[in-house]
């Protein structure tokens, strides 16, 4: 979901088509989500089963978001944004958010949406950067040296933020029980 419009193929795999549509990102998670909670509803008994949707994780791409106009990408970042009076946006696409949210809400099934991603906004300083791996290899020090091309913004560390979002998985879990 990294360009404003997808191309979605007109039929099946299966049967050799190759015909494709563009649409708008929304439409198109619009109708995965939708085909994933058809599936839901006839696949999940609530009784035995809970459903638990995270939301998007952002990204931090353009670090004139978070006012560093000296900044590449998400590279040398080492803290937080933390002045969260400040109005920013890293460029989440709020409709996918929507979408999301209303899919999840509308099914008959019980499905917790757990919203990962206003919290993980802040966390400019969480991604892998310029320590990553491409096509099976670490970054050579060139590479690294070089984050405009090589920073890796989209993915996160370990240990890191993703244990947040487990730590709220598992509060979910354990509220239930």
């Amino acid at each position: 979901m990294n360009t404003f419009d997808m191309k979605v193929l007109r039929g099946s795999f299966d049967k050799g088509d190759t015909e494709y549509e563009e649409i708008q990102r929304p439409v198109a998670y619009q109708r995965v989500l939708r085909t994933w909670g058809d599936w839901v509803e006839q696949n999940i008994d609530p009784l035995h089963t809970t459903v638990f949707f995270a939301s998007m994780s952002p990204l931090h791409i353009k670090s004139l978001d978070w006012e560093n106009p000296d900044g590449i990408k998400c590279a040398l970042e080492t803290t937080p944004i933390l002045n969260m009076s400040m109005p920013f946006s890293v460029g989440t696409d709020y409709r996918l958010f929507s979408v999301a949210e209303n899919v999840t809400r509308s099914l008959k099934v019980p499905v917790y949406f757990l919203n990962i991603t206003r919290l993980s906004e802040f966390r400019k300083d969480a991604h892998t950067s310029v320590h990553t791996i491409r096509q099976g290899k670490m970054l050579t020090p060139e590479q690294q040296a070089d984050p405009n091309t090589y920073a890796d913004c989209i993915h996160w560390c370990l240990p890191g933020l993703p244990d947040t979002w487990n730590e709220f998985l598992y509060t979910r879990i354990i509220s239930r029980s």
